[in-house]
C-alpha cells in the first residue's frame, strides 16, 4: 500500500466520519427537537462511520479481482460494518463501564449491541458507498498534489489523536463517577453523574447529552445488584416456609378440631358404647400379652378423652340433654 492511497484512506475515514454525524445529528433533531452533538468524540465526527467505510473499501479492493457484485458488497457491509458495531460497543463498555446503545428490545438482536434492522442499513449503506459514493471520492482526491494530501491527512490525525485523548479523560471522570456511586439502578447512577457533571465544563455535560440514553453497567453495581437479588431470595425462602409452618400447624389444628367435634357430638349411648369396646380391647390385649408401650399408651389415651367427654355431659345440662334426645 503506497503512501498516497493511505492518505486517501485517512482522508476518506474522516470524510465518512463527518457525514455519519451529521446524519446522526438529523436523526436525534427528528427524535428530540435540539441539537444533540452526537458521538464518542467532541469535533463533530463520528469515527465509527468513518471506520466502516474504511474496511468496507479495503475489503471490496481486494475482493475485486476475484468478484465486484453488488451483492458481495452488501454482504461484505453487513457482516463487518456489524462486527465492528458489536466489537465497538463491547470496547466502550469494558473500557468505560457504560452501555451507550442497547438493542435488547430489538428483533434479532445479539447481547443487545446489533440487531437485524442495523445490518440490513449497515448492508445497504456500504454497497452505496462502494458503488455510488467512492468512485466520486476517489476522482476528487486524486486531483490532490501529494503533499496536500499529506498535510490534510496529518492534521486530521492530530486532530482526531487530541480529542481522543480529551474525550478519553472525560469518559474517564464520568467512569469514576459511576464507580463511587451507591446507586443501584442505572438511572439513579445517571441522575448522580449528570448532577457531578453540571459543576465542570460544557465538554464534561455534553457527553450525557450526546448519549440520552445511556446505561451503565460496573461491576460494582453488579455486585450491589447480586447482593440485592440474594437478600430478596433469601427473604422470599423465609416467608415461604413461615407459610408452610403454618400451613401445616393449620391443617393439624383442622385435623384435631374436627376430631374433637366429631368425638362431641356423638350420642351419649355410642360414647358409652366406644368406652365399653376400648376398655374390653385393652383388656383382652393385656392378657394376650401383645400391646406394644406405644399402642397401650394410644388405648389408655383414647380411653381417656372419650371418659373425659362423657364426665362433661354429665356435669352440663344443655349438651346432655340435647344429645339424650338425639338417643
Amino acid at each position: 500500500m503506497d503512501q498516497f492511497y493511505l492518505n486517501q484512506l485517512i482522508l476518506l475515514f474522516f470524510t465518512y466520519s463527518l457525514a455519519g454525524w451529521v446524519m446522526e445529528v438529523t436523526l436525534k433533531y427528528l427524535q428530540y427537537h435540539r441539537f444533540i452533538n452526537r458521538g464518542f468524540l467532541i469535533g463533530p465526527y463520528c469515527p465509527i462511520y468513518g471506520a466502516g467505510a474504511l474496511i468496507v473499501t479495503v475489503a471490496a479492493r481486494l475482493l475485486a479481482p476475484y468478484d465486484a457484485s453488488y451483492g458481495t458488497s452488501f454482504l461484505l457491509s453487513f457482516f463487518l460494518c456489524g462486527g465492528l458495531e458489536y466489537a465497538t460497543s463491547f470496547y466502550l463498555e469494558k473500557r468505560f463501564h457504560a452501555r451507550w446503545w442497547d438493542y435488547s428490545q430489538k428483533p434479532m438482536n445479539l447481547h443487545g449491541r446489533v440487531w437485524i434492522g442495523n445490518l440490513l442499513l449497515f448492508g445497504l449503506g456500504g454497497m452505496m458507498i462502494d458503488k455510488i459514493f467512492n468512485p466520486y471520492f476517489f476522482a476528487y482526491v486524486n486531483q490532490f498534489s501529494p503533499r496536500g494530501l499529506q498535510v490534510s491527512s496529518l492534521a486530521i490525525l492530530l486532530v482526531m489523536g487530541l480529542d481522543y485523548g480529551v474525550s478519553h479523560f472525560i469518559i474517564q471522570v464520568l467512569k469514576e463517577g459511576v464507580e463511587s456511586s451507591e446507586a443501584d439502578k442505572s438511572e439513579a447512577i445517571a441522575k448522580e453523574v449528570r448532577y457531578l457533571l453540571e459543576n465542570k465544563s460544557v465538554l464534561h455535560r455534553r457527553i450525557m447529552t450526546a448519549y440520552p440514553e445511556i446505561t451503565f453497567r460496573t461491576d460494582l453495581v453488579k455486585a450491589r445488584l447480586e447482593r440485592i437479588r440474594k437478600n430478596t431470595d433469601r427473604l422470599k425462602d423465609l416467608a415461604n416456609n413461615k407459610l408452610d409452618s403454618i400451613s401445616d400447624l393449620l391443617e393439624e389444628t383442622l385435623e384435631e378440631t374436627h376430631e374433637s367435634m366429631a368425638k362431641n357430638f356423638i350420642t351419649t349411648k355410642n360414647l358409652q358404647r366406644r368406652i365399653i369396646a376400648l376398655q374390653d380391647d385393652l383388656i383382652e390385649r393385656l392378657l394376650a400379652e401383645d400391646l406394644t408401650e406405644e399402642e397401650k399408651d394410644r388405648l389408655l389415651k383414647d380411653l381417656g378423652e372419650e371418659k373425659e367427654i362423657l364426665q362433661r355431659r354429665e356435669e352440663g345440662n344443655f349438651p346432655r340433654l340435647f344429645l339424650n334426645k338425639l338417643d
